[in-house]
């Protein structure tokens, strides 16, 4: 059965393809769960308007699918709150 960890491990494979960071280290991830085989993420993007939503998500499915145990993954997109990078992230990127 895949753990939390686990799914975070395949999350940070899952890189941006406009910023070249994986979605957990970019802060796109805020929740995980796992139980009995069903993994929820709950994740935003950069923007609405982020034309590599699509593929992120797929992407993101994909990776946790490979987990062993992993029967199911639902990947929930909000807005709320909007994306904001924290310190350490802005001072990684260079802004």
């Amino acid at each position: 059965m895949a753990t939390k960890e686990e799914v975070i491990e395949a999350l940070k494979k899952v890189n941006d393809p406009e910023i070249g960071i994986d979605v957990y280290t970019l802060e796109l991830i805020y929740d995980v769960k796992v139980e009995d085989g069903r993994v929820e993420i709950l994740m935003t993007l950069t923007t609405p308007m982020c034309p590599y939503g699509p593929m992120l998500i797929e992407e993101i499915r994909a990776r946790v699918r490979e987990l062993k145990g992993v029967k199911e993954v639902d990947v929930e997109v909000t807005f709320d709150p909007p994306w904001q990078p924290s310190e350490q992230l802005r001072a990684t990127l260079g802004v």
